[in-house]
């Protein structure tokens, strides 16, 4: 059952989203309405415009033109317009002098207007002298694009204030986190020192002291674990670290907990070559790729270490020989929560492309995937 809260944050946002349908269409309307009426006084001052052009027309040559005619004509300063007279012969107003004298333009320029306004034709004692054919002047134009831009604005504000909202959610849930796996850190050391202090107590003693070693090793590795989850939404800092050491170290204690069926092996094209790494968050790369390349091999299989130059630097390959990943998940696995396999958060990728990316300036990506496996590729500037 939904809580009141949610109820209410879900209607909100609903009468939200009306209230700014409906401002935008009060506001298309409102604007498809004023420029309806600009148009109406457009053509009733064509209309005038056309009036005293055939009182003109019909004048004797003698007469001397009226005051009231002349100021008629002046006043029509923007509406373009072409006056197609009996003889065939063409006049142009409000229109660049190019066009003017242009016959093919003109009879463009008249099959368009008589589409978008009705033509004026001028008589005069049952004569038709000539024929006005107008367009819209440039401040209707400007009218009509005039909703769009506005519209266009609001999407864009809206757009903005989305971003934000999500930009201010995933911040707070980022921090919640990096608070949880701080606490989880916290929570760990104490039962940590603990065995620590009980497995120095049974080497003492003589108790199988290999398995000792071995505990150790295990202990030291929780304690790594716990200073990663301590760290995180800490910006890590970088050391020069011989990367293919690194590698190796990395690789070394990892390698005795896959399943004996894993066969693995070393590429190794390069010298030693040190990169500016935080070791500890490069061997969580590594583990998760490794990890990722040994499930999708489901325990049995060829694995390949690789380390050789690239024009960038240094690239670290893993090559499995797992069935690949689908071609519709590929651009997908390094999205928080993305996972194809049955069981897991698809947190591993998501935080590998973080390590590399966003605190060592590199770069991760699958290098190539198929039938016959996978090869992910981790590339640092040197």
């Amino acid at each position: 059952m939904m809580s009141l809260r949610s109820l209410f944050m879900r209607y909100s946002r609903l009468m939200l989203t009306g209230i700014a349908l409906a401002i935008v269409g009060l506001i298309l309307w409102q604007t498809r309405s004023f420029l309806e009426a600009y148009r109406a006084e457009e053509q009733r001052k064509m209309e005038i415009w056309a009036l005293a052009q055939s009182q003109f027309m019909g004048m004797d040559p003698s007469e001397s033109l009226g005051p009231l005619i002349l100021k008629i004509f002046q006043s029509n300063t923007q509406t373009p317009m072409v006056l197609a007279h009996r003889d065939g012969s063409y006049s142009v107003n409000n229109l660049p002098p190019e066009v003017a004298k242009d016959t093919v333009q003109i009879k463009n320029l008249i099959e368009q207007y008589a589409g978008e306004n009705t033509p004026l034709v001028m008589e005069v004692d049952g004569v038709v002298l000539a024929t006005l054919y107008w367009g819209p002047a440039p401040l209707a134009q400007q009218l009509a694009y005039y909703p769009w831009a506005l519209l266009l604005v609001l999407l864009l504000f809206a757009g903005l204030v989305m971003i934000y909202h999500r930009s201010s959610k995933i911040a707070a849930q980022n921090k919640l986190w990096a608070g949880m796996a701080r606490e989880t850190a916290h929570q760990i050391a104490t039962p940590l020192s603990a065995l620590m202090g009980w497995n120095g107590l049974l080497k003492a003693q003589g108790l199988a002291p290999e398995i000792g070693d071995e505990i150790d090793r295990d202990l030291e590795r929780l304690h790594l674990i716990t200073d990663r989850f301590a760290r995180i939404g800490t910006p890590p800092t970088l050391a020069v670290v011989p990367i293919v050491a690194a590698t190796q170290k990395a690789v070394d204690y990892l390698s005795p907990r896959w399943p004996e069926s894993i066969e693995w092996s070393w590429d190794i094209q390069l010298d030693e070559v040190e990169v500016m790494l935080n070791e500890p968050l490069y061997a969580w790369c590594m583990e998760n790729l490794l990890k990722n390349a040994i499930d999708a091999m489901q325990g049995k299989g060829r694995l390949v270490i690789q380390l050789q130059k690239h024009p960038q630097g240094v690239a670290v390959r893993v090559v499995d020989q797992g069935p690949g990943i689908p071609r519709s998940a590929v651009k997908k696995i390094f999205q928080p929560g993305f996972t194809t396999k049955k069981r897991g958060w698809g947190l591993g990728l998501s935080l590998v492309q973080r390590i590399v990316v966003q605190y060592h300036k590199g770069v991760v990506r699958v290098a190539k995937t198929g039938p016959s496996g996978t090869v992910m590729e981790l590339i640092f500037g040197r």
